[in-house]
C-alpha cells in the first residue's frame, strides 16, 4: 500500500479530519494540544486556531463560526478573531470527563460522545451519556453511557447509525429517524477480536456500505462489510490511527489521522509517522457527509 504524508508534523492526538468540498480544504484537530487546523489542498496554505481546553469534536455553523466541543463546554469559535463564546456548559464533570467524537446527521443534529479522562490522571472507568445538540434545542441526553464513545457514522440513506463503545471493543448499530434524531433497535454490528491490541476508533463508510474503522493501538484500518464481517485489514506505518475520512474531488482518497500520545522516545524513533496525517487510494469512494450543525 502506497501512503502519502499530507501532514508530517507530530500531533499529540490528531483527530476528526473532514473534507470541505466547497473550500477544497481539510480540517482536523489535536485534542491534547488543543487546536483546530485547516489545510487548503491547492495552495498548501495552513491555518490554526488555538483553543483553551481539550477539544473532542467540532461542526461548522451557517453563520461562519465553528461549534467546538471543549472540555469546559460547547463554544462558538469565531474564525476571524479566534474568540470563543460559550454555547452550552458541559453535561458532565469536566474534571473527570471530556467530549470525544462528534458528527452531524443529514439534518444538522450534532452528536457528541464522551471519554473518561480525569485531569488529575486518576484511574477508573466511569461512564457518561452520549448527547446530541441543535441550535434551538441545545444538548439532549441520548443514553448509551460509555467511558469512551467513538466511530459515529450514518449509512448513505441516513437510516442506520453506528457507534463504538471503544473500551468494550464493540461497534453498535441503530435504526435512525432523522427528523427527530432518534435511535432505536440497538444491535451488535461488529467487535474487535480478543487478540487484537487495539480498540475501534473513528470511522467512515464507503458507497458500498463498508465501515472503515481506525484500529487504535492495532496499527491498521479494519474494513467491515455491511453485515459486520471483516473484509480486510490495511496495515499502517503507525500504531495509533485515530480516524479516517474520504475526501478529494470524487471522495476517492482516504485521509487518516493519528496520535503520538503516551509514546516513549524509543517508540517514536520506531514510528516516525506517529501523529502524522496520511492519504492513500482506497479503491472505492466515500459517501458525502454533513458537517454543519443547525
Amino acid at each position: 500500500m502506497l501512503f502519502e504524508t499530507v501532514i508530517p508534523q507530530r500531533a499529540t492526538i490528531g483527530e476528526s479530519p473532514c473534507w470541505v468540498a466547497e473550500e477544497r480544504s481539510l480540517y482536523w484537530m489535536d485534542i491534547k494540544k488543543p487546536a483546530l487546523h485547516r489545510l487548503a489542498i491547492d495552495s498548501g496554505e495552513r491555518h490554526s486556531w488555538t483553543l483553551t481546553s481539550d477539544i473532542g469534536g467540532y461542526a461548522f455553523m451557517e453563520d461562519g463560526g465553528v461549534l467546538v466541543a471543549l472540555r469546559r463546554g460547547l463554544h462558538r469559535l469565531d474564525r476571524g478573531s479566534g474568540d470563543l463564546d460559550l454555547v452550552a456548559p458541559p453535561p458532565f464533570d469536566p474534571d473527570k470527563f471530556r467530549f470525544n467524537e462528534g458528527a452531524c446527521d443529514s439534518a444538522g443534529r450534532f452528536w457528541i460522545g464522551v471519554m473518561y479522562d480525569p485531569i488529575d490522571g486518576s484511574d477508573g472507568c466511569e461512564k457518561a451519556d452520549l448527547h446530541s445538540f441543535t441550535l434551538d434545542g441545545g444538548l439532549r441526553s441520548e443514553g448509551e453511557p460509555s467511558a469512551l464513545h467513538n466511530g459515529m457514522a450514518w449509512t448513505g440513506d441516513g437510516e442506520t447509525f453506528y457507534l463504538s463503545h471503544s473500551y468494550e471493543r464493540k461497534i453498535i448499530a441503530f435504526d435512525y429517524e432523522a427528523e427527530g434524531g432518534r435511535i432505536s433497535n440497538r444491535r451488535a454490528f461488529a467487535s474487535l477480536p480478543d487478540d487484537d491490541e487495539g480498540i475501534p476508533d473513528g470511522s467512515s463508510l464507503d458507497i458500498e456500505g463498508r465501515y472503515w474503522c481506525a484500529d487504535h493501538g492495532g496499527g491498521r484500518l479494519r474494513v467491515f462489510r455491511p453485515d459486520g464481517s471483516i473484509e480486510r485489514d490495511i496495515p499502517l506505518p503507525m500504531s495509533q490511527p485515530t480516524m479516517c475520512v474520504f475526501g478529494g474531488e470524487d471522495l476517492n482518497a482516504l485521509y487518516i489521522t493519528s496520535a503520538s500520545d503516551g509514546m516513549s522516545e524509543a517508540d517514536l524513533a520506531r514510528e516516525p509517522l506517529a501523529g502524522a496525517m496520511l492519504r492513500f487510494d482506497p479503491g472505492t469512494r466515500g459517501i458525502s457527509r454533513n458537517y454543519t450543525v443547525r
